[in-house]
């Protein structure tokens, strides 16, 4: 008999991931770079020995083939959602397969993302901490508070496919349906008309395999970027035309200022806003105070940063920041 989870896995200091994939070279490039980031990491080649180990390890994600002889990952994922002990196990589907269809079945049968292959070992992380964080958050019912102190760790991918020919949102990740609610107030068949300008002024270049400056939009702290990613579909008409979302929140990066530099939040915030480059009209516009308002900040700021100007408080700032948060986009 096998022994019990407990018994072979150390959960205190890492995630457990298990890969499923028939072809031992991406079984290969998969676990060595998990391995080096920290990740206990277990291997099936088969979907049902995938089975068996999600069962007896419980995972806290699985990284799953879509096209694998015998079982598929399809059929993988369905059986592991339809069993209480491993529904709640989010799964990330890795597939060559970029048609519509296909797509479409790996969120229906349980899939909360997806990779295209050839893989990339740092989106995968990219996308697995998503999903990791949102688990975690949930089995621990983590306050609102928690979760924006973690909010620069938890940045998130979302896709979407688009028809160009009238704009209609064909289908979507669950993650990307809440972006959108959230930031346009929209829902499907619907996509916001300002990603339907963006994909149809682009369409000609992209056609030509340039792919278009992304489209971003911002609220707050919060930003949220679309990315062209490839036409889908049998290509008739216009075609659909499968968009990536990402969004990335910088309050931490708030957070860290104020800390830093012993601000209030209010002033880190008016700092925060100087070295995105915005005039203190344009904080107070976005705070909701008046320009007035936001220059005593601005001056408290000063004294405590021990500087004499905005543009050597937005310098240490940057410096500071790129420090904690190096993948800040000032």
């Amino acid at each position: 008999m096998l022994p019990e989870p407990e018994a072979i896995l150390d959960r205190s200091n890492s995630d457990v991931v298990l890969i499923v994939d028939d072809v031992p070279d991406n079984l290969a490039v998969l676990h060595d770079a998990l391995d080096e980031s920290g990740y206990t990491v277990l291997v099936a080649t088969r979907g049902e020995t995938a089975l068996q180990r999600a069962a007896q390890a419980l995972p806290d994600i699985v990284l799953l083939d879509a096209m694998m002889p015998g079982m598929d990952g399809f059929e993988v994922a369905r059986r592991l959602k339809a069993h209480p002990a491993t529904a709640h196990i989010p799964i990330i589907f890795m597939t060559g397969l970029t048609e519509t269809e296909h797509l479409v079945a790996a969120l229906d049968a349980g899939g909360v993302d997806y990779v295209t292959k050839p893989i990339n070992p740092k989106e995968v992380m990219a996308r697995m901490n998503v999903h990791l964080q949102s688990a975690r958050r949930a089995r621990q019912q983590v306050h609102q508070a928690g979760q924006a102190r973690n909010a620069l760790d938890a940045f998130g991918y979302a896709s979407i496919t688009v028809r160009a020919s009238d704009g209609k949102l064909m289908w979507q990740t669950p993650l990307a349906r809440d972006l959108l609610r959230d930031y346009f107030g929209t829902s499907a068949p619907q996509t916001p008309p300002l990603v339907v300008d963006w994909l149809q002024q682009h369409l000609p270049a992209a056609r030509q395999q340039i792919e278009p400056p992304r489209l971003s939009v911002e609220q707050g702290a919060r930003r949220l970027s679309f990315r062209l990613h490839q036409q889908t579909g049998d290509g008739e008409g216009e075609g659909d035309w499968l968009i990536v979302m990402r969004e990335v929140s910088d309050a931490a990066v708030i957070e860290a200022m104020s800390l830093s530099f012993k601000l209030t939040t209010r002033e880190a915030e008016v700092l925060y806003w100087v070295v995105k480059g915005k005039t203190n009209r344009d904080i107070g516009e976005i705070l909701g105070s008046s320009p007035a308002t936001v220059k005593k900040h601005l001056e408290r700021v000063y004294v405590k940063m021990g500087v004499e100007t905005r543009t050597a408080a937005a310098g240490a700032a940057m410096t500071k920041i790129r420090q904690l948060h190096p993948q800040f986009e000032g």
